[in-house]
């Protein structure tokens, strides 16, 4: 599946959120789908969560 379809189909779950359930719902889609990325990130590159969020000038040094 590619990027675009990707983003696609998450901008119109944000959109159907926000249209149907106010901007309460919206901010709730949005944080989910961040959660789920990064789990999703995790999960594909098999690193560990310190790994994660130190970036990639960590193993730099």
């Amino acid at each position: 599946m590619s990027t675009a379809l990707v983003g696609m189909i998450a901008g119109m779950a944000l959109g159907f959120a926000g249209w149907f359930g106010g901007f309460g719902a919206f901010l709730l889609v949005a944080a989910l789908g961040a959660v789920g990325f990064v789990a999703g990130r995790l999960v594909e590159d098999g690193t560990d969560l310190r790994d994660f969020l130190g970036g990639r000038d960590r193993g730099r040094r």
